[in-house]
């Protein structure tokens, strides 16, 4: 039998205070959302998101733009599926690099010595000692290589403390004195027929070189990891707002160095391919990659600051960046005019991320 008091009505309460539940309903708060606070909610996510796709859509605008002037201006050898491999080709090298450094980029670090990395694990590959254990053999120094100076660049910035354009640095100047110490200054050819098949034309895949394939699988890898994994969520937060994250659970110190290992990965990868391509290993392969991994990553949208960035806008700016220098090949136009082209699109890029800030 119910009393008086519990057919009352409640009164509402005045506006902007909660309702006390019944004695035999406890009370649930509210459950936090899946982003650590100062990040991006799944609004602010959306805007990013279509940013990103108007970006990638802008770069798309571009390369079309560059190949029609190709098609213009020297029609016969631009649009010839030699040339057209020849550009892929050239992009794939650089665009794995660029995948690794994307990535640390966008966890709020940098890289500066990727180009040395990939000079010390073809030199370090291509040894004579090291081909007597064939292909196998050439591809395991290479990923160890470029892994070990990931490692020692991760637990410098991670744990030991020091700014990432120090550390990198240090290891850009050591990893070229060690590829200068190896190599005695020389080019080491390499003899493993195997190696050298996989850049013959004979070893394309319907018409596509195996170099090409690999640098997809690099994207494609590169892309869902950071868009579909907890790994690149994490990576997104500490890049963003790394105190936040720490706050969240994320433990930072363990993401900045797993992210500086991919790079490093990614830099084992390219050597091989160059490795690949060149049929050598020199201690200056690799010159300046660097700067241009980190130019195509900020054209393609990735923020300086960390905390935003895209894999597949970094690709096409590495795509952007070949295909100019495609173009200046077959006009016979100075190098000097294309580093000014580069730098004047490097300007405009950053120009449009300040004016477009989310």
């Amino acid at each position: 039998m119910s009393t008086s008091e519990d057919q009352a009505p409640r009164r509402p309460g005045p506006p902007g205070t909660a309702r006390t539940p019944a004695p035999d309903q406890p009370a649930v708060p509210p459950s936090p959302g899946p982003w650590p606070s100062g990040g991006p909610g799944p609004g602010s996510r959306g805007v990013l998101r279509r940013r990103a796709d108007v970006r990638s859509l802008s770069l798309l605008g571009v390369l079309a733009a560059l190949v029609a002037v190709g098609a213009l201006t020297r029609p016969e050898q631009f649009l010839s599926v030699q040339n057209l491999q020849l550009v892929l080709t050239q992009a794939s090298v650089i665009g794995v690099v660029t995948v690794g450094v994307t990535f640390v980029i966008i966890g709020g670090g940098i890289d500066l010595s990727v180009g040395a990395m990939v000079a010390l694990a073809t030199v370090w590959a291509t040894t004579v000692a090291t081909q007597e254990y064939g292909l196998g053999g050439i591809l395991l120094c290479t990923l160890l290589v470029g892994l070990g100076c990931g490692l020692v660049n991760g637990l410098l910035v991670a744990f030991g403390g020091m700014v990432p354009f120090i550390a990198t640095l240090a290891m850009l100047a050591a990893a070229r004195g060690l590829a200068l110490q190896i190599s005695a200054g020389g080019t080491q050819i390499v003899s493993v027929a195997s190696v050298l098949d996989l850049g013959r034309r004979d070893a394309y895949v319907l018409g596509v070189p195996p170099i090409v394939l690999v640098f997809a699988a690099v994207t494609v890898t590169g892309r869902l990891l950071l868009n579909r994994t907890t790994f690149g969520r994490r990576t997104v937060a500490v890049g963003g707002n790394p105190e936040a994250a720490r706050l969240a659970g994320i433990d930072v110190r363990r993401q900045r160095l797993l992210l500086y290992l991919l790079s490093g990965l990614c830099c084992g990868i390219a050597a091989f391919l160059l490795i690949v391509l060149t049929g050598s290993g020199q201690n200056t392969n690799g010159n300046l990659y660097e700067l241009d991994a980190i130019a195509a990553a900020i054209i393609g949208g990735t923020l300086l600051s960390g905390g935003r960035g895209t894999v597949t806008g970094s690709v096409l700016g590495v795509l952007v960046f070949t295909t100019i220098t495609n173009l200046f090949a077959l006009n016979n136009l100075e190098t000097a005019v294309q580093q000014i082209a580069k730098g004047a699109i490097i300007v405009v890029a950053v120009l449009v991320q300040k004016g477009h800030k989310p």
